[in-house]
């Protein structure tokens, strides 16, 4: 009987801690902790007296107010906390100092209305402004858009 009265005092408080870190809110694991732990303070009132139950439940009480401290103190999960600083960022090179406007290159992949184009050598993002262009065709690059070239058929 005893050993039945701790696991489910084991489960409750695993459910109890589930509910309170994983999944916050009124869900399956806090009644799950609640009908354990109402189980064990009831099954240990039942069987075992009640002195057994009152021992039982301020176990029950104790434990559930020690766990919700340790676990809402802020110390407990900076130790889990991720503390490397990110020194990099994502700044790309200024397109406009790579690529001239009227230099002409050719499109890999076709420009609906964006697209990949190579000129000298190098891959760039492009987009075409007025239509559709097909992969192997000539472009003419017309200016600049953030990071991409704008480009025209080179007709």
């Amino acid at each position: 009987m005893t050993l039945w009265i701790t696991l489910l005092i084991l489960l409750g408080l695993l459910l109890f801690l589930a509910e309170l870190v994983l999944l916050p809110g009124i869900t399956v694991a806090a009644v799950g902790a609640f009908c354990c732990l109402v189980g064990a303070v009831t099954w240990a009132f039942v069987g075992g007296g009640m002195v057994m139950g009152f021992i039982v439940l301020a176990v029950v009480v104790v434990m559930l107010v020690l766990l919700t401290i340790l676990f809402l103190r802020p110390r407990t999960w900076n130790r889990f906390a991720l503390k490397t600083n990110i020194e990099s960022q994502v700044q790309p090179v200024e397109i406009e100092k790579q690529v001239e406007v009227g230099v002409q290159g050719i499109t890999l992949t076709r420009l609906a209305p964006m697209g990949k184009v190579q000129i000298d050598g190098q891959i760039f993002e492009a987009k075409s402004l007025d239509s559709y262009i097909d992969p192997r065709q000539e472009v003419i690059v017309i200016g600049y858009d953030n990071a991409t070239l704008v480009v025209r058929g080179a007709e």
